[in-house]
């Protein structure tokens, strides 16, 4: 399941994926599952899959994403997300998908459907204006428990010693496409890259965004792991922030809210981080924040919503933020950047 659970019509279902379903004993004898392409991601092909007695989701990794730019990530991933979600089942069992079998060799896993109606995007809430401290704070807490349960674990830094993989998802066309398109800022970009790529603290989820964030009955649910990767918690941190100061361009009158609600995700967050001082990893979430801000807006991967002009007021700030005299901490830095976008010409 990825992003918002939408139905197109007309996809072929590969007989890979029928296949799949036979062999690993999730369809009975003689039952024709109903198969439903859903869309919302960019990065693999995905059902809804209707059988007899339940709702499944398969899900097949992409070797060429759907993006605009040639933007393309070993398949080998859809073993990684596979990795986190029995992960995750046994550290906070509810707030992921269950997983129910995988299959390496085709590129194939199934989890648990969870249906739209009683589990919303986070991301769709918060567009519509539904900005709540709490749900906030329950992602920063959700994060928190995730990266103190891998912390110094080392079959865990084993399992996800996925460097290449998250290179190709995360620091090839996040950071380093962004680099290339304003070279001044190459030095302050090799930084931040040196310094994430080399820090190995805990088990990283990658894409920490609302469109992969659905709000439950019993608190968030998180989806789409297939960057995970043993290395710095920060990044998840700052990827998951950027998307609430990037919102406040678009969500009219709830600057406010979305400001709060992002000190309201830190502060939760804060309160599990064990591993190390909780100011280093704030410090090291402050630099990436305005290099992912700039990134997602001349990365490979820039979000949908902002138009030209908002785009500009991004570009403007992000780039203040990187060349001047930065504040190191992460609230300072929210605040900084709401405040600067708030201001900026659009």
């Amino acid at each position: 399941m990825s992003g918002t659970p939408g139905e197109t019509a007309g996809a072929a279902v590969p007989e890979t994926a029928r296949s799949f379903l036979v062999e690993h004993g999730l369809v009975a004898g003689g039952e024709t599952p109903v198969w439903t392409p859903l869309t919302g991601g960019v990065s693999s092909e995905l059902w809804r899959v209707d059988l007899a007695d339940r709702t499944i989701c398969v899900k097949g990794a992409l070797e060429r994403l759907k993006v605009e730019g040639d933007w393309r990530a070993p398949v080998s991933r859809n073993t990684v997300e596979w990795d986190w979600l029995t992960f995750a089942a046994t550290v906070v069992p509810g707030r992921a998908p269950e997983p129910l079998a995988h299959d390496e060799a085709r590129g194939l896993f199934a989890m648990s459907y969870l249906p739209a109606r009683d589990h919303p995007v986070w991301k769709a809430r918060l567009l519509d204006g539904a900005v709540q401290q709490d749900e906030a704070a329950e992602v920063g807490s959700l994060i928190g428990r995730l990266h103190a349960a891998s912390a110094g674990d080392r079959d865990l830094a084993r399992r996800f010693a996925t460097d290449g993989n998250f290179a190709s998802l995360r620091i090839d066309p996040y950071l380093m496409a962004t680099a290339a398109r304003h070279p001044d800022l190459s030095g302050e970009f090799e930084r931040i890259v040196r310094r994430t790529t080399t820090t190995r603290l805990a088990v990283v989820h990658g894409d920490v965004s609302p469109k992969n964030i659905l709000i439950g009955p019993s608190g968030p649910v998180l989806l789409d792991a297939e960057c995970a990767w043993y290395g710095d918690p920060a990044f998840d941190l700052a990827f998951v922030v950027n998307h609430l100061v990037l919102k406040t361009l678009v969500v009219p009158g709830r600057r406010e809210a979305l400001t709060a609600s992002a000190r309201a995700l830190v502060d939760a967050y804060v309160r599990h981080v064990t591993w190390e001082p909780a100011g280093s990893a704030l410090d090291r979430a402050a630099a990436l924040l305005p290099a992912l801000l700039l990134a997602r807006v001349d990365g490979l991967s820039p979000v949908e919503y902002l138009d030209a002009g908002r785009q500009g007021a991004v570009r403007a700030v992000a780039r203040k933020l990187l060349l001047g005299a930065r504040p190191s901490a992460l609230p300072t830095v929210i605040a900084s950047a709401i405040d600067m976008l708030g201001s900026a010409p659009k």
